[in-house]
């Protein structure tokens, strides 16, 4: 739902007054779905008001500003008209028109991260190839235009197939054992997968500033439903060895500096049964798997994303408590009361911290609030 600028952190500089400190323009405008609700949280401590653009006009953020504006991101008009008078815009979805982001930056908008990075990484094919060619370990995969092609690589199965564009939330992957399963493949363009003997799957979140300063956040070990393939729960940190810590963080710099970073990004990683790392996908934008650092990190993943935009220095990525983040699904109507009682409960407990993303409706499957649990360690706090 929350395609682009939902958390598309635009800035406006529609006045004169200039701030002594730094240089920041009075009025700012941020963006917003349930990832722009919290960045806006945050962009309230440095006076920014937002502008945000969303295809849906009941999008969550669209009563956190009075400069909401209904717009599909991947139109490029609508981009284009969007953002004539901001001076920087983030994303919060990689379903944007690349092109049109292009154009703006070339009229002098300020685009975090770049056209050229959001362009890379929505294609997760050519996302491959950019890894690849900077020496980065992937999967191996094999890119297939749609289903005919697919019975063509029967040799391959089992294996996963991800849709190279607009995949999200689980909704993009599908998991082939035979060549039965084909028939209800996705009929469009998509990665096929090797499968790898899975024994962690590992995010890091990395920071970088225009100085080329990158700075990783501590390692979050997720864990998954297999069934719909979304994030069910997190722990941080992670609970692997200091050597593979460093390896993963090392690799997610990599990650960074090849592409160039400003602002936030995810490199999302398998840890294989062989202690082979390899990179699964990027996500140029704060992301689920970095909620957990609005209760047990010095900077949360929101304010960092601010401080670089704003050119502010990089905040400290310190982990102060351990934490477990659980997200929370749309239910079956029959069970909301349930539910509703049960979080009354779990807020009756200490260090026990609720976000409910304001979404309407409320669907089965749709992702409507997390919840972060912060201890002195994992194991308490799981």
């Amino acid at each position: 739902m929350l395609l682009l600028f939902h958390f598309c952190m635009v800035i406006r500089q529609t006045e004169k007054q200039i701030m002594a400190y730094a240089g920041i323009s009075k009025n700012w405008n941020i963006g917003g779905g349930q990832q722009c609700a919290m960045l806006l949280r945050y962009g309230v401590d440095f006076g920014i008001h937002a502008a945000v653009m969303d295809k849906e006009i009941s999008a969550p953020c669209s009563k956190y500003t009075s400069l909401f504006h209904v717009g599909d991101p991947m139109n490029f008009d609508d981009v284009i008209r969007f953002g004539k008078e901001i001076a920087v815009i983030t994303i919060e979805k990689e379903a944007v028109n690349a092109e049109a982001l292009k154009r703006l930056h070339i009229n002098g908008v300020k685009v975090y991260p770049s056209p050229e990075t959001i362009e890379t990484i929505q294609d997760k094919y050519t996302q491959k190839q950019f890894l690849q060619e900077d020496k980065i370990a992937v999967v191996m995969g094999w890119l297939v235009g749609d289903k005919t092609e697919l019975q063509s690589l029967t040799d391959k199965l089992p294996a996963c197939l991800k849709k190279c564009k607009n995949g999200y939330d689980g909704s993009g992957v599908f998991l082939l054992r035979t060549s039965e399963d084909i028939s209800k493949a996705f009929d469009k363009a998509c990665v096929l997968e090797e499968l790898v003997d899975v024994k962690h799957e590992i995010s890091v979140i990395v920071s970088g500033n225009e100085n080329g300063l990158v700075e990783c956040y501590y390692p979050v070990l997720m864990i998954l439903d297999k069934e719909r393939m979304l994030l069910d729960f997190q722990i941080c940190p992670a609970d692997i060895d200091t050597d593979t810590a460093i390896r993963v963080c090392a690799i997610a710099q990599k990650v960074a500096v090849a592409i160039g970073l400003t602002g936030i990004i995810v490199v999302e990683m398998f840890i294989v049964g062989n202690g082979k790392i390899y990179v699964n996908e990027l996500a140029p934008r704060p992301n689920n798997s970095g909620h957990h650092t609005t209760k047990a990190s010095t900077t949360s993943q929101f304010e960092q994303q601010i401080r670089e935009m704003l050119g502010l220095p990089i905040g400290n990525t310190k982990l102060n408590n351990a934490s477990v983040m659980i997200s929370i699904l749309g239910l079956a109507p029959h069970r909301k009361k349930l539910m509703m009682q049960a979080l009354k409960t779990i807020l009756c407990t200490d260090d026990v911290h609720l976000h409910m993303y304001g979404k309407t409706p409320c669907k089965e499957v749709r992702k409507m609030i997390h919840v972060t649990i912060t201890n002195i360690n994992v194991k308490d706090a799981l």
